[in-house]
């Protein structure tokens, strides 16, 4: 059954780490949350999709091994150096969850127009399938938000897939640029109105709404960013429920 609404899930959250090496893997209960808001199937389906660090097989190995012994039925879709399915839009409209990890988002975004995939990704989100991600598979759902995809110096990437047609601003606790570069871009018209996750913290949509603030860890939170009657960002603390 799928998800009962059109349903994005855009997070600063990654794996669990199991501490044996840097791709050890675990997922971590954002991942229950993408399964139950895709209606809690007995044997779920979730895509990666790994295009924004080029389709690293490492990392594609990763996710297998996140997954290995459990219901979770993985699957992958790597366009590099061709896509790795025959049909992409029958393999992806036959997930229950498709995961966009971190990396490029600018890169990621060309990649897809290429391929067409912008167009399947919002044919999937109107059929029910959960669409989630974490920092670029989170960034790419919106109009646009802050990126290193340039750099170190961070830039506005403002070409998302708009499907929800606000802005995003991710790892706002962790990243020193990203604050106050998502409040100028929001002033000044760069970028319009819209949420930031602290690292732990995902954005639940259903549709285009935001419905709720989701953390896995204790003291993070998501922020609502908007200009100002006087023409300056103002930005709201959102208080997340908690997932573990």
């Amino acid at each position: 059954m799928p998800a009962t609404a059109p349903t994005i899930l855009a997070t600063s959250i990654g794996f669990d780490s199991r501490g044996r090496g840097p791709y050890d893997w675990a997922p971590g209960p954002v991942f229950d949350l993408a399964v139950d808001l895709a209606g809690a199937p007995e044997r779920p389906r979730l895509c990666y999709l790994g295009t924004a660090t080029g389709d690293d097989p490492v990392r594609v190995a990763g996710v297998y091994g996140a997954f290995a012994g459990g219901a979770v039925r993985v699957s992958h879709l790597s366009l590099f150096p061709m896509p790795t399915v025959p049909d992409a839009r029958a393999h992806l409209l036959a997930q229950d969850v498709i995961w966009v990890g971190g990396g490029s988002v600018a890169n990621l975004l060309a990649v897809w127009q290429v391929h067409g995939l912008g167009e399947v990704l919002a044919e999937c989100w109107r059929a029910g399938v959960v669409l989630g991600g974490v920092s670029a598979g989170s960034l790419c759902w919106h109009v646009g938000g802050t990126t290193d995809s340039y750099g170190p110096d961070l830039r506005p990437v403002t070409n998302g897939l708009g499907l929800i047609p606000t802005s995003n601003g991710v790892h706002y606790d962790s990243e020193e640029q990203r604050r106050p570069l998502y409040h100028r871009l929001v002033a000044d018209g760069t970028l319009p109105a819209g949420h930031a996750t602290d690292d732990g913290v995902g954005l639940v949509y259903r549709g285009t709404a935001l419905v709720e603030a989701v953390a896995d860890r204790p003291g993070r939170a998501a922020y609502r960013v908007e200009r100002g009657p006087d023409g300056a960002a103002v930005e709201r603390r959102l208080e997340p429920r908690r997932l573990r």
